[in-house]
Order: structure tokens, then C-alpha cells, then sequence
């Protein structure tokens, strides 16, 4: 039975260790990030990974610091036939992608060298991109930069946030790497060596990078939206309160009102102007302080204030 450790932290990665686990891998051990505290009320929980490595009564190590910890070289002495990653979320030491007897194979969210780091799917919906998708590499010590093994394109709906591409991202990842580990472990697969010049970088999204911007068109403010949602949640500044927006949609209206006026209001609905005179509805909205709420819940409350041609986003 071929041996692995499995490295992974999110949702993402839990459908990857279960077909693992149903193929009749040997699971030696789950490497996932130490448990964090969650929510507004800070409450410590588990990784998705490690609760599904105790479902299936694998060992879990959560070192805070993978190098040099007692738990990589308890990897190490594990001498695994593969390593397999799937958004760990710390970079592995050349000593432990050593250890292994074949390969170390990571799955990473994006088609490659196009999105390298650790927000390819945020990146991806944010740029307004059609598709991403699934690459399987080998490891190297540098980030997301080893060959190639195999790829494959995922479609991104108009409609899909940074959940529901993960979600389907996972169900390829699983599927491409069932398919391919059994080729690398034979020695019957053409690694690809990533084009350089074609590289581009998505790394991990700073506070400052959450804001939006609505002088850019009605398209890409809502890209952004999707792309943080459901975390961390954009957000802007309505008449200078600091406000997520959690959902909204393109109109297929126009106007001349500047970016972060009120274009529309009426019990409901709620349009605001973005650049070159394109219209967002905002859907769903959370004020300082205050639960999401839909957008009529908002206009029969803190909205009521708001007025047609006012302009309340900076």
C-alpha cells in the first residue's frame, strides 16, 4: 500500500484526504495548521482537515512552526512513499520534500504559472477572469514554482464567490490527482516545467486591499465582492461608516451620477454608481457594528437616511 502525508488546512483540502482515504492510500499522518479562534466570539476550533483526520482516526500533527519542529521530523522518519499538499498554508523545508521516496505533490487552486501564492481563487474571480482551475505540481522549495503534472480548466460563473469555486475546485483537485498519482508513482507522466515570463503572483489579501473602489465599472466592484466573500467580506463607506457589502449584482442600467452616488432607491432595492456610468444593486449589506442584512431590511433602518443623487461613497 502506497504511504502518504497529507498537508492541508481548509475546507478545500478535505475532499482531497477523503479520496485519498477511499482509494486505499495508507494515510501515515495529517500535517494542518494549529486550531485558531473563529468568529466574532473568538472561539477556538479545529481545521476542517484535522476534524476530518479524526473522523477517519488518522494521526494529526499541528506544529505552529513547521521547520525544524519535532513533528517535520517525525515526517522525515516516516520516510512516506508521497507527500501531498493541498493549502497547508507553510512552506515545506527542503529536508522533509527529501524524505520522500517518490514525490511530493502539491494541488494548487489556479492553472499555473498564472496565479502563484495564496489567494489564486480570490485573484482569479477578482480580476474577472472566465476560468481557473487545478495544477498539480511537484514540490519545490520555491513557492507554487515546481513542474507541472497535470491541469485542468474549471469554468467561473458570474454568479460564483471565492466558497462556491473552492467547492468546486476541491472536487476536481480530487479527481485530477486520483487520476494522476497512480502515473507518478509508475513513473508514467511528462512533467511540464512552468513558463517564467507568464508568471503572476496572488498573495494573501492585506486589510487595505478590501476596500472598494466604485470608480471602477459596476463589473469589477462586484467582482471584488464575490472574491472576498465569505471572508473576509469587502466593504466601503456610506456617508463615512465603514459598511461590508456581501452581495450585489450588475444593473443593465446607466447614469451620469458620479461614482458613490444614489442612482435608485425604493423599499427594496438600492443602486449606486459606479464608473464609466455603470449600476450596482446592492442585495445584502452589514453595518458597522450591526448582523448582514438584506437590502430592505437596511432601507427600513439605517437606509432611510439615504437619498436619490446624494453622493455617499467617496
Amino acid at each position: 500500500m502506497t504511504t502518504v502525508v497529507f498537508m492541508g488546512t481548509p475546507q478545500f483540502a478535505v475532499p482531497i484526504l477523503q479520496g485519498l482515504i477511499d482509494h486505499h492510500y495508507d494515510i501515515l499522518c495529517v500535517v494542518t495548521q494549529p486550531d485558531r479562534p473563529v468568529g466574532r466570539k473568538h472561539q477556538i476550533q479545529q481545521s476542517p482537515v484535522k476534524q476530518a483526520a479524526i473522523k477517519n482516526q488518522i494521526a494529526v500533527f499541528q506544529p505552529d512552526k513547521l521547520s525544524g519542529s519535532p513533528e517535520m521530523q517525525r515526517v522525515i522518519d516516516f520516510h512516506p512513499d508521497l507527500i501531498v499538499t493541498a493549502a497547508y498554508g507553510q512552506f515545506l523545508p527542503s529536508k522533509m520534500l527529501n524524505a520522500v521516496k517518490v514525490a511530493a505533490v502539491n494541488v494548487h487552486g489556479s492553472l499555473l504559472p498564472k496565479y502563484r501564492g495564496g489567494a489564486p481563487v480570490q485573484y482569479a474571480i477578482m480580476n474577472g477572469d472566465k476560468e481557473t482551475g487545478i495544477s498539480l505540481i511537484y514540490m519545490v522549495k520555491k513557492m507554487d514554482a515546481g513542474d507541472i503534472l497535470a491541469q485542468k480548466a474549471v469554468k467561473i460563473a458570474d454568479d460564483d464567490d471565492t466558497e462556491s469555486m473552492f467547492e468546486k475546485l476541491s472536487l476536481v483537485g480530487r479527481d485530477l490527482l486520483l487520476d494522476t498519482l497512480p502515473k507518478v508513482l509508475s513513473g508514467d507522466v511528462q512533467p511540464v516545467k512552468q513558463i517564467e515570463d507568464e508568471v503572476v503572483f496572488s498573495p494573501n489579501i492585506k486589510p487595505e486591499e478590501e476596500a472598494l473602489d466604485f470608480n471602477q465599472t459596476a463589473f469589477m466592484v462586484n467582482a471584488k465582492v464575490r472574491a472576498l466573500r465569505p471572508d473576509p467580506v469587502a466593504y466601503t463607506e456610506i456617508n463615512g461608516k465603514r459598511t461590508k457589502i456581501w452581495k450585489a449584482e450588475v444593473s443593465d442600467q446607466q447614469t451620469d451620477l458620479g461614482p458613490g452616488s444614489v442612482v435608485a432607491k425604493d423599499k427594496h432595492h438600492l443602486y449606486l454608481a459606479a464608473g464609466k456610468g455603470t449600476v450596482l444593486s446592492i442585495l445584502e449589506i452589514q453595518p458597522a457594528g450591526k448582523p448582514k442584512q438584506q437590502i430592505t431590511d437596511y432601507l427600513n433602518g439605517i437606509g432611510q437616511t439615504l437619498t436619490v443623487g446624494q453622493k455617499v461613497i467617496k
